[in-house]
This record gives structure tokens, C-alpha cells and sequence, in this order.
């Protein structure tokens, strides 16, 4: 059960951590939190187009253990929840929250532990996760050089429009 629980639902953190850091941070947070969310979907593309070009089975899908988790028996390189983990970790560390970034870390090792202990997953899945997460911030960097700022900011106007009230009330960080 606890297997399951990590496998299936630690990953909920991620997004909370990220709205968190949206919402209660200040702009320099909000910046971090904006390209973490950038270098993830990044990966995550990255991801799915190396799952079409080099197909591989999970394990219960070529008869290797036990699957104790239902799946769908699609690609399983690499691991789309260790590529979130390692995308928004990687994020994290390179602006500095050397904390947040080994916590997020260690919980992604926690994930992909799970994944890999009930069966839909082998190790290397995850390798080639952190593989493809780091080749995203390598991306995402070198473009976000020239229009992070653009973009950061047209995400804090949005956010003081759609948010004027809470932030009015002080329920939210201007």
C-alpha cells in the first residue's frame, strides 16, 4: 500500500509546491516556479516523442514479474513521473532552492522506487528521465535568456488581473 500510495499520489505534491511558490512568493519565486513549469512540459514533449520513436515494454508487458499496480501498457521509457520530479528538482537547484530541489529530489527517488518495486518500470526508465529533464533545462535556459523576462511578466499581469481581489484583501502575495 505504501508502494501504491508513492507511486500514485506523491506526485500531487508537485503541483501544490508550485502553486505555493506562485501564490505566496514573491516575483523572483514566481519566476522559478514559471520556468520549472516550462522546463517540465518541455521534458515531458521530449518524453513522448522519444516513447514513439524507441517504443519500450514495461514489464508486465513482456511477462517480468509481477504488475501490482494497474497500467496502461504503453511506453515506459522514459518514466513520465520521474521526468516531473527530475524537471521541476533540476529547475529548482540551478535558481538556487538547494532545499526545495533535494526534497523534491528525494521524494522523486521515493516515486520512482514505487514505480519500479510494482512493476511498471525498469530502472532505466528512470535514468532516461533525469536524462531528458536535463536536456529540457539545458532548452528552456538558453530561451529563457532571451524572453523569460517577457514571459514572467506577462504571467504576473495576468495573475494581478485574474487575482485583483485576493490580492486586494491581502489573502495573496502582490
Amino acid at each position: 500500500m505504501l508502494a501504491v500510495g508513492l507511486a500514485d499520489y506523491l506526485i500531487l505534491l508537485i503541483p501544490l509546491l508550485l502553486l505555493v511558490m506562485w501564490f505566496r512568493g514573491d516575483r523572483a519565486q514566481r519566476e522559478v516556479a514559471l520556468r520549472a513549469v516550462g522546463v517540465t512540459v518541455l521534458a515531458l514533449g521530449i518524453g513522448q516523442l522519444v516513447g514513439m520513436a524507441l517504443p519500450h515494454p514495461r514489464p508486465f508487458m513482456i511477462g517480468l514479474g509481477h504488475t501490482w499496480l494497474v497500467h496502461v501498457p504503453d511506453a515506459s521509457f522514459p518514466s513520465d513521473h520521474a521526468t516531473v520530479f527530475a524537471s521541476v528538482a533540476l529547475s529548482l537547484l540551478l535558481d538556487g532552492a538547494v532545499w526545495l530541489a533535494a526534497t523534491t529530489f528525494l521524494a522523486g527517488l521515493a516515486v520512482a522506487w514505487a514505480r519500479i518495486f510494482l512493476g511498471v518500470h525498469f530502472p532505466f526508465d528512470m535514468l532516461g528521465a533525469l536524462l531528458v529533464s536535463a536536456l529540457a533545462v539545458v532548452l528552456l535556459t538558453a530561451l529563457w535568456r532571451r524572453l523569460g523576462t517577457q514571459i514572467a511578466d506577462q504571467a504576473e499581469r495576468l495573475y494581478r488581473f485574474v487575482f485583483a481581489r485576493p490580492i486586494a484583501a491581502g489573502m495573496l502575495r502582490r
